[in-house]
């Protein structure tokens, strides 16, 4: 089946009146809801669906912006601000605004250098780290004229003792931190604080993934916001640590927000912008670094003369994270959130797949009063939905090259014709996971993995081809 970027209808009326329209829905089942018309947008974003906008992405080149001019929208020092989700990316989404495709296309092959960089060897010693050192990351994976520089690798180790791989649970690589030079500074318009994350390798982090609960986030120390919550597994990977090692890692979040703020602390006074990036999980612990940022007011602390530092996530393929409090206080905080997402992937549905926007929804705002409101999960962010599969090959649905891809040459059917190097290392993990799955005696997790493994089987008697 060839693949296809979801167009806008021209003969489907887009716009209802507003008496007669519905909430807009989420998109757990994969459906696509038309944008609403928007109005101006106050400074506090308290409603819960101010800014869960679907979009349908449309590349083509607008005539005319509704937040900043043409003039200023051909000027990417200008307009940066706007690009990087100032005002939820109203009016460059729906047509795609080419600064805004070539920004979400960098970002995209940034996180793309994790996997590239990503040893699968088990005989090496890098195994499960990254093949390079900071100095030539960029140079070996082919963004040599990036315009940036890698301050530090970062490294996340779940809480989660399994029977399943050798060794217990230590920390390994899953993204790094890199800043923009001065020449490429001045082209983008601002210094640029980038942390990139990968998506789900090893066994424990699958697990991790597993692990639906919700859980208090508590990052706060000063206001713990009871009511805020985000999946277990996420906020392990997210928070902890190698306690059991006297010389033992920090917990990714440690290593994060320290790096986070040397770099603010070295550039401050210039314009800044923190640009969060992930794929898959890689997507959960950037807009939980983001969160984090915000409430603990660090972008506020070393924001120059005027306006706080923007911090924006860029996911691609990205599940949900948290509840809707969770997601009510991203909008507080003003966390911009760009999902890309393909309506096809199963990730983008997970976790959540009846407890979530869709159960709110149905139900009435009211019902947020009532104790299982806590439990509902809830995307946070603007979405801009791609749709492509391929039956030859249903593994590119979550493939990052393919996501990369499409957003180069949406009209171009081969570039799906053959999954990435995200397909190799899906593979790699799910035999090892088929292998073990007998082991894993931990309820709720062995059905969990069951399910998965379940889902492969069927997958693959329905087809001769290996799938992810």
């Amino acid at each position: 089946m060839a693949a296809k970027v979801l167009m806008p209808n021209s003969h489907m009326n887009h716009i209802t009146s507003m008496a007669a329209a519905p909430p807009p829905r989420s998109h757990s089942f994969g459906k696509v809801s038309l944008p609403v018309p928007k109005t101006k947008k106050p400074e506090t974003h308290s409603s819960s669906s101010s800014r869960h906008n679907s979009i349908v992405a449309s590349f083509v080149t607008p005539s005319i912006s509704t937040t900043i001019s043409n003039e200023n929208l051909d000027r990417l020092p200008v307009s940066w601000r706007e690009i990087h989700g100032s005002n939820d990316w109203e009016g460059l989404v729906e047509p795609l605004h080419p600064h805004l495709q070539g920004e979400i296309i960098r970002y995209g092959e940034f996180v793309n250098a994790c996997y590239k960089a990503f040893d699968l060897d088990s005989s090496s010693k890098r195994y499960l780290n990254c093949k390079y050192g900071k100095n030539n990351l960029f140079s070996q994976v082919g963004l040599g004229d990036s315009g940036y520089q890698v301050t530090k690798y970062i490294y996340a180790t779940p809480d989660i003792n399994i029977p399943i791989q050798n060794g217990a649970s230590c920390g390994r690589w899953i993204g790094y931190a890199a800043v923009s030079s001065d020449e490429e500074t001045k082209r983008i318009g601002r210094r640029d604080i980038l942390i990139t994350f990968r998506g789900t390798v090893t066994n424990h982090e699958w697990i991790a993934n597993f692990m639906s609960s919700l859980s208090p986030t508590q990052l706060d120390p000063h206001n713990p916001r009871p009511r805020v919550k985000v999946e277990s597994g996420f906020l392990s990977l997210y928070t902890s640590n190698e306690s059991d090692n006297r010389f033992g890692l920090e917990s990714c979040r440690e290593q994060l927000l320290s790096e986070v703020s040397r770099l603010m602390r070295k550039y401050k006074g210039e314009e800044m912008s923190i640009s969060l990036v992930g794929h898959s999980m890689g997507s959960s612990l950037a807009l939980l670094l983001a969160y984090d940022i915000a409430e603990l007011g660090l972008n506020r602390d070393f924001k120059a003369a005027g306006d706080e530092i923007p911090v924006a996530v860029f996911s691609f393929g990205g599940p949900r994270v948290g509840n809707l409090g969770f997601k009510k206080r991203c909008e507080e905080l003003g966390v911009r959130v760009l999902r890309i997402v393909n309506v096809n992937d199963p990730i983008t549905k997970l976790p959540g797949v009846f407890l979530n926007d869709n159960f709110r929804v149905f139900f009435g705002e009211k019902n947020d009063q009532f104790p299982w409101s806590c439990s509902c999960y809830a995307h946070v962010g603007v979405e801009l939905v791609l749709d492509f599969f391929n039956m030859h090959n249903p593994s590119c649905v979550h493939d990052l090259e393919t996501y990369i891809s499409l957003l180069k040459s949406p009209k171009n059917d081969r570039n799906i014709q053959k999954g990435g190097r995200l397909v190799e290392i899906f593979d790699k993990a799910k035999d090892l996971m088929l292998q073990n799955a007998n082991k894993v005696n931990i309820f709720p997790r062995k059905n969990s993995v069951i399910d998965l493994v379940s889902l492969v089987q069927n997958r693959r008697n329905r087809s001769s081809y290996n799938i992810s």
